[in-house]
C-alpha cells in the first residue's frame, strides 16, 4: 500500500543520466535520459542534474516529489552525499548532496548506483530477497549487496566494490588504473575493447560492417547486434565477457553466502548470450560441493537497466 509520497530518481552512469519519479511500489510515473557529458566534471553534471529534476518537476506528475535520490558511479561517501572519485567520470569531491539541495530545495540522498539498484531489486523484484548481490554489467560493473535485508556499503560507504577485486592480474588496464580488474574484463567497455580488436582483425566482418554502416567507431552495442544475429565471432566474445563475469560470481560467492545473484545493466538485454557462460564459470569455480554449499541461481535483474532510477528514488522515500 503507498501513501502517495513520490521522489526523483537519478542514476548517473559512465554514458548516460537516467531519471524518473517514483513512488513507494517502484511504479514509474514520468522518466527522461540525457547523454552524460564528455566534459563530466562537477560543475557540468550539476547544471545537468538540476535542469532534468526541473523538468520532471515541471510536467504533470511531478506536483507531490517530496525528496530527490541520485545513485552514481563511483565511490560515495555515506551519509554525506559527496561522490569522492569515480573511474569512469571526471567528477571528483563532488558535493551531490548539498550542491542539489541548495538549488532545488528539496532534501537529497546520494548513494552508489549499484547500492541503489539493488535496493530496488531486494524491495522490489519477483521475489524480495534479503541477503543477494546485484551486478550492474554496463560501461562500467556496480555492485548492490544486500545483507539481512540492508544495504551492506561498509563503515564510511565505501565498501562492494565488486568490479574492481582482481580476476586477472596480467589483464588489460581498468579505468581505475588498476590491471585486470572484474570490470576491465566484463564489462560493456571490455566488449566495446574486444569487438574493435575484432573489427580490425576481420574489417569485412559483421561486427565492422555494422559500426561502418552507423558512421561510427566499434561499440558493445554492434557486438551484441552482431551475436544476436549469429554471428560467430560475436558469440566468442561473449563467451569470453561473460566467462570472467562467472570467475567474479564464483569467487564473491565464496565471501558471501546469497540467495541469488542478480544481472542487470544494459549488457543483461543480451540475455543467454551474456547469462549461459557466466552460469557456467560460476559452476566451474564454485567453492566447495554443491550439495554442501549451494551455488546460488544466477539470473537477469527484474529490472535491468531501470533499478538505478527507481531504487534512488525508493532510497530517498526510505531516508527523508
Amino acid at each position: 500500500m503507498t501513501n502517495g509520497r513520490r521522489a526523483i530518481g537519478l542514476d548517473i552512469g559512465g554514458t548516460k543520466v537516467a531519471g524518473a519519479i517514483v513512488d513507494e511500489d517502484g511504479t514509474v510515473h514520468a522518466e527522461l535520459r540525457r547523454n552524460t557529458p564528455d566534459t563530466s566534471d562537477a560543475d557540468t553534471m550539476t547544471t545537468l542534474l538540476r535542469e532534468m529534476v526541473e523538468e520532471l518537476r515541471g510536467g504533470t506528475e511531478g506536483a507531490d516529489v517530496c525528496a530527490i535520490g541520485v545513485g552514481a558511479a563511483g565511490t560515495v561517501e555515506w551519509p554525506v552525499g559527496r561522490i569522492r572519485w569515480a573511474p569512469n567520470n571526471n567528477y571528483e569531491n563532488w558535493d551531490v548532496r548539498g550542491l542539489l539541495e541548495a538549488s532545488c530545495g528539496l532534501p537529497v540522498v546520494v548513494d552508489n548506483d549499484g547500492n541503489v539498484a539493488g535496493l530496488a531489486e531486494a524491495r522490489l523484484g519477483g521475489t524480495r530477497n534479503d541477503d543477494m548481490v546485484l551486478l550492474t554489467v554496463g560501461t562500467g560493473i556496480g555492485a548492490g549487496i544486500v545483507l539481512d535485508g540492508k544495504i551492506y556499503r561498509g563503515p564510511h560507504g565505501l565498501g562492494a566494490e565488486v568490479g574492481h577485486m582482481n580476476v586477472n592480474p596480467d589483464g588489460p588496464k581498468c579505468g581505475c588504473g588498476n590491471h585486470g580488474c572484474l570490470e576491465a574484463v566484463a564489462s560493456g567497455t571490455a566488449l566495446t575493447r574486444m569487438g574493435r580488436s575484432a573489427a580490425l582483425h576481420d574489417p569485412r566482418g559483421m561486427i565492422a560492417t555494422l559500426a561502418e554502416e552507423a558512421g561510427g567507431e566499434v561499440t558493445g552495442q554492434h557486438v551484441t547486434m552482431a551475436a544476436m544475429a549469429g554471428d560467430s565471432t560475436a558469440a566468442s566474445l561473449f563467451q569470453r565477457l561473460g566467462r570472467s563475469l562467472g570467475i567474479g560470481i564464483a569467487s564473491i560467492n565464496a565471501i558471501f553466502e546469497f540467495e541469488v545473484v542478480l544481472i542487470g545493466g544494459g549488457l543483461v538485454d543480451a540475455g543467454e548470450l551474456l547469462l549461459e557462460p557466466a552460469r557456467r564459470a560460476a559452476r566451474e569455480f564454485h567453492y566447495g560441493p554443491p550439495e554442501v554449499r549451494p551455488i546460488p541461481p544466477v539470473l537477469p535483474a527484474t529490472y535491468k537497466g531501470d533499478a538505478g532510477k527507481i531504487g534512488a528514488g525508493l532510497l530517498a522515500l526510505e531516508e527523508t
